[in-house]
């Protein structure tokens, strides 16, 4: 279905932009520092899902729509600045970090997966990266989802270890009251940053 050289080739470069620093990297940060490394994985799997759907969205040209039409890339972006200033504001009003409570409510695997669908800036990405490796003479959607799962792989391992590394440092500094309350603040200021950013994009 695709050539293996072509997808020798996608693979460094896929993992090159997994390694690059972001929005979906910092939010996996954040939750494994609030909530441990079970979190951090379920946030990092609910990126990897969001962007599954956001190849799927640009495999059978919807992601074109939303390249076109200013303001619906302007309704989905504010959409997730209001969702990134709630998680700020939950931050704030959480109690001390419980390592196991949010993964096994499927929290983080929700918030990451709808921080990943409200960036607009996604699914375009998708589109002007992405299509460089298809052929479009072979089944089109079929290869957006194989090239998909190989980002959405290396990025959910990525940010995973991200995420586990932090959880790791927030379990051993989290016995200290004043540092459960620090990080309530930098779990917010996160979040409150990331919308500022979202909220700062200019569509491209």
């Amino acid at each position: 279905m695709i050539d293996p050289l072509v997808l020798l080739a996608f693979i460094p470069a896929a993992i090159a932009l997994n390694l690059t620093p972001g929005a979906d990297m910092m939010f996996c940060l954040g939750q494994g520092l609030r909530h441990g490394p079970r979190a951090a994985a379920a946030a990092s799997a609910g990126i990897s899902a969001g962007a599954m759907v956001h190849v799927a969205l640009a495999g059978l040209g919807l992601g074109a729509l939303v390249a076109q039409v200013p303001w619906l890339f302007d309704v989905i972006r504010w959409v997730g600045v209001a969702y990134l200033l709630w998680l700020a504001v939950q931050a704030l009003r959480a109690g001390p970090p419980h390592a196991g409570h949010a993964a096994v409510s499927g929290r983080p695997f929700r918030d990451g997966m709808i921080v990943n669908l409200t960036n607009p800036k996604v699914i375009l990405f998708v589109l002007a990266f992405v299509p460089q490796f298809v052929d479009p003479a072979g089944p089109v959607l079929a290869q957006f989802l194989l090239l998909g799962a190989v980002l959405a792989a290396g990025g959910f391992l990525v940010n995973a270890l991200v995420g586990a590394f932090a959880g790791g440092l927030g379990r051993r500094l989290a016995q200290s009251a004043g540092f459960a309350r620090a990080l309530g603040w930098i779990s917010a200021a996160v979040f409150a940053g990331l919308a500022i950013r979202l909220a700062a994009m200019q569509r491209t």
